[in-house]
């Protein structure tokens, strides 16, 4: 514990961002620890009970929540969406990705259930070209948001979904991995097939089963003592993104699939812990077994991973919600470790017996993660094959 906390703390000390929270696990002993403050000010320490916004670690609940509703038999991977989403249907496809927005020509399929859950619906950011296309133009002009979460600020689900619908497609259904889009469309998806809004399906089939108590769409009054600003980058200044009661102080509109939630240390460790051990955790059940392999197994192709899947090379795959490692890194995770990260400054991976958690109240910079997560990577990476971290 004291050396993560020096290798973490250094990065702190150093005004790269103002606080951390971390967590390791090997098997069921576990280790936890906090840098920092929780604002600007230094008036009140980060502690291991603090609450983060986690951006797109959200994504890997709204996969567990969609694979719960497949076991139920409410949800069947191979069928299309737009029987619940008509608004999705009857698409149009870009000519090609550059074309204009009227471009276009007919969808080859409609688009499944396994292609919002594995990232091949047709929409999304394209990790592999960041290129301005007249399709982004056309995406902000009906006002369906792009970039960081900023749930108070977006449209109602109906109305994002119908305006979505006006929108063709970047790719055909099932050729390509873009980023993002298919978990959001995923939580609205739920939320029709269960009949009830996402956060009380999440709710009541994951976290309440799972003990994770500070893991919703919004922080209530009695928890906002734990719950501090989010900063972020610009021109070269730390600035406030979201002060302690702004976007998350209340039930937003918009439950986003994708990167709404807001989560600590504990509670993540306990949906970590439950997806190691086979979908069951301290005697409930949550998921299948076979629901967890499909969630953490890579369903992209070669072809696709060449064309750009979620890590800078191809040696990252994509499951259902979450990453997979299809080679070992040498100062990082193993073949088969899996899990995500979230671009307001959180990550998670389940590596073996080892799993590892890393939440601050700092945004990644236009050039990517902050180095405090190549420390935590190689931390975890030493931890995963039997070092002692040093």
């Amino acid at each position: 514990m004291d050396e993560i906390d020096k290798r973490l703390g250094v990065h702190v000390a150093a005004d790269e961002l103002l606080g951390l929270a971390w967590l390791v696990a090997t098997g069921d002993d576990v280790t936890a620890g906090a840098a920092g403050h929780l604002d600007a000010a230094r008036n009140a320490p980060v502690r291991t009970d603090t609450i983060f916004r986690i951006s797109s670690m959200t994504k890997p609940l709204t996969a567990a929540a969609a694979s719960i509703l497949i076991d139920d038999g409410v949800l069947d991977p191979a069928e299309p969406v737009d029987r619940l989403l008509p608004e999705l249907a009857g698409l149009r496809v870009l000519a090609h990705p550059a074309a204009d927005i009227t471009d276009t020509v007919a969808a080859n399929r409609s688009i499944t259930v396994d292609d919002l859950l594995t990232f091949r619906l047709g929409w999304g950011m394209d990790f592999a070209d960041f290129a301005p296309k007249p399709f982004d133009a056309a995406w902000s002009e009906v006002g369906l948001g792009w970039g960081p979460p900023t749930p108070a600020q977006m449209l109602p689900p109906d109305i994002w979904l119908e305006r979505l619908g006006t929108l063709p497609l970047q790719y055909q259904p099932g050729e390509r991995w873009l980023y993002h889009v298919g978990a959001q469309i995923l939580g609205f998806l739920i939320a029709r097939a269960a009949g009830t809004s996402l956060s009380e399906f999440l709710a009541e089939r994951l976290l309440r089963p799972l003990g994770m108590t500070d893991t919703g769409f919004s922080v209530p009054p009695e928890k906002l003592a734990r719950f501090g600003p989010h900063y972020t980058e610009l021109d070269g200044a730390r600035t406030v993104f979201d002060p302690a009661v702004g976007q998350w102080s209340n039930p937003p509109a918009f439950e986003g699939g994708g990167d709404g939630l807001v989560s600590t240390l504990a509670d993540y460790h306990r949906f970590a812990r439950m997806l190691g051990n086979g979908g069951e955790l301290d005697g409930t059940r949550i998921l299948s077994e076979q629901a967890v392999a499909t969630m953490t197994t890579n369903h992209l192709t070669p072809e696709q991973l060449a064309r750009g899947g979620p890590g800078p090379d191809d040696s990252a795959g994509w499951g259902y919600g979450v990453g997979v490692q299809l080679r070992d890194q040498p100062d990082g995770p193993r073949a088969g470790a899996y899990g995500w990260a979230g671009g307001l400054g959180s990550i998670w991976s389940n590596d073996g017996d080892v799993t590892a958690i890393l939440l601050t109240n700092q945004s990644w910079s236009e050039a990517g993660p902050l180095p405090v997560f190549a420390t935590f990577e190689q931390i975890l990476g030493e931890l995963a094959r039997g070092c002692d971290p040093v």
